[in-house]
């Protein structure tokens, strides 16, 4: 239910729509992100990245195009790819179904990376699920080395991974927002859309 004081819910969807296709969300981001870094002592635009995924559970709205991860979470739904700084600002997105590998996604994600940094990411932090020729390549394509980390072979119960702790941090945060907890979109766009608002919250509460 829309509360009473608000236009209808089209015309709010109207402008809603408008300010996702000009990129709005994604510009405060960006100038959020380069203000907390300069603030921080930090080059404006960052010369490494983290990326990681994260499999949400879908709902009947998601269900007809999820996926099922059957490696990591077992779970049915979508994957959420992420890019963000080493302080934890978002730098690239990608949704998929639940079942598509993380390295099929380096190539659209180092893309992405490259457009919103000027080409200043040299470096990015990865788990095992990125490793392969393929995937080293795609990332060269786009002028970034890809670095796994790896866990200890003595691993005993949790383990902080140096620099991927970082993007894990990230997805709680994005987590706090209900909207985002599971996949209520019909379409993947509209869940790669509503995250961009949420990094903006978070982004501006560092500032204020």
């Amino acid at each position: 239910m829309i509360p009473h004081d608000l236009p209808s819910w089209y015309t709010i969807y109207q402008q809603a729509m408008r300010w996702i296709r000009a990129g709005v969300f994604e510009a405060i981001v960006r100038d959020l992100r380069e203000i907390l870094r300069l603030a921080e002592g930090r080059k404006k635009e960052p010369s490494a990245a983290i990326i990681d995924s994260q499999t949400i559970q879908s709902t009947p709205e998601s269900g007809g195009r999820a996926g099922y991860d059957g490696h990591k979470k077992k779970k049915k739904g979508s994957k959420i790819h992420m890019a963000v700084d080493t302080l934890g600002h978002l730098l690239a997105l990608q949704v998929t179904p639940a079942h598509e590998q993380e390295r099929a996604q380096v190539k659209k994600l180092c893309q992405e990376i490259q457009e919103v940094t000027g080409e200043s990411a040299l470096i990015a932090f990865v788990d095992q699920g990125y490793t392969g020729d393929q995937a080293k390549e795609d990332a060269k394509e786009h002028g970034i080395e890809l670095q796994v980390v790896k866990l200890p072979q003595a691993k005993k119960g949790f383990v902080l991974l140096p620099r991927r702790w970082v993007v894990e941090r990230s997805f709680a945060w994005k987590s706090r927002f209900r909207r985002l907890v599971r996949d209520y979109e019909r379409m993947p766009e509209a869940l790669d859309w509503s995250s961009f608002p949420c990094f903006c919250h978070t982004h501006a509460q560092k500032i204020c």
